[in-house]
């Protein structure tokens, strides 16, 4: 007889044990021992009097029983997620939301609108630098969202998340004081050939973000700039990039730096798409609130509109980045 009253628990470390296919990784994703996950898995497999797994030296493999029981369990938890999330404003379970940086962002005003939507809710603020590193937080459960480019994910990552376009933000660079396109209204991206343009190569935080900066310049003969130490904080990044003199891809929104100028990029105007991402089943007034902020805004002020004379990465337009 199927047993009523599958602890939660078991669940999830079987879906954490199906999801990466070995029990150390479960074990760290869901900060608990080996031991004690390899015990409810057999624990699972002895209520449902089914085996669950196929375990070798080299490798953990779902059973027939257990792809069957996979998706099952996902419903199930995200129900639970899902009970749990209802009276989350009523308790002391926040919301946390990663803006990516400390400064002015659109995700900044995507929270700010939704803190007026829900005032009842707790919606935390963290600041993780790097979509890559968040949304893998995201999947663990240490974070509930961010936002960024998500196309540039991992496909493995990506794939345990859901996300949501929220604006094309239009790209910008960032030039030492001095240097010769600084005088420039806006700075046309064929005006970089010859440059090296810092995008946070070497640094594993910001996969996604370096990608997209690569399929944009290399192809118009603009190199990437070399790793730079990983600096935290404005104040951190203005001391490294007054030392490489590099120009800096960012967005027009980014915080203004002593001893640097920012200028618009155009012909064409280069298109990041940031997305909003959590986890795919989770559920949160707070969630809830930041999708009405979200589709709030980009219908007042055009977020998802796309400019003649634009580009936007391949992932978007099916082809080689156009408008």
């Amino acid at each position: 007889m199927i047993p009523r009253d599958v602890e939660p628990r078991l669940l999830r470390g079987f879906v954490a044990v199906a999801e990466e296919l070995h029990f150390t990784r479960a074990a760290a994703r869901l900060y608990v021992a080996q031991q004690a996950l390899s015990r409810d898995v057999r624990r699972l497999e002895t209520a449902l009097g089914a085996g669950l797994f196929v375990r070798t030296t080299r490798a953990v493999e779902l059973t027939a029983d257990g792809e069957r029981l996979l998706p099952l369990a996902r419903r199930v938890l995200a129900a639970h997620e899902e009970l749990a999330a209802a009276f989350a404003c009523a308790g002391p379970r926040p919301l946390l939301v990663d803006l990516n940086t400390d400064g002015p962002s659109t995700a900044r005003t995507v929270l700010e609108r939704a803190r007026e939507l829900a005032p009842d809710c707790e919606l935390m603020a963290r600041f993780e630098s790097g979509l890559t590193y968040a949304a893998a937080e995201v999947a663990a459960g240490r974070l509930d969202v961010s936002f960024g480019y998500a196309d540039g994910l991992d496909p493995a990552l990506r794939a345990r998340l859901a996300h949501r376009p929220v604006r094309y933000e239009p790209l910008a660079v960032l030039l030492p004081e001095g240097h010769p396109l600084a005088a420039r209204a806006a700075v046309e991206l064929d005006a970089l050939a010859g440059e090296a343009v810092y995008a946070g190569a070497g640094n594993p935080r910001t996969l996604e973000w370096t990608g997209l900066a690569r399929e944009l310049l290399e192809a118009r003969g603009i190199a990437l700039a070399p790793p730079a130490p990983v600096a935290m904080g404005k104040d951190e990044f203005r001391r490294v990039m007054a030392k490489t003199r590099h120009p800096v891809l960012v967005t027009v929104d980014f915080v203004d730096l002593p001893g640097s100028v920012k200028r618009p990029l155009v012909d064409p105007v280069p298109l990041s798409p940031l997305s909003m991402v959590w986890r795919r089943g989770f559920g949160h007034p707070g969630l809830d609130a930041l999708h009405r902020a979200a589709a709030a805004l980009g219908a007042e002020r055009g977020w998802l509109d796309v400019p003649p004379s634009s580009w936007r990465p391949a992932a978007l337009t099916g082809g080689p980045g156009g408008g």
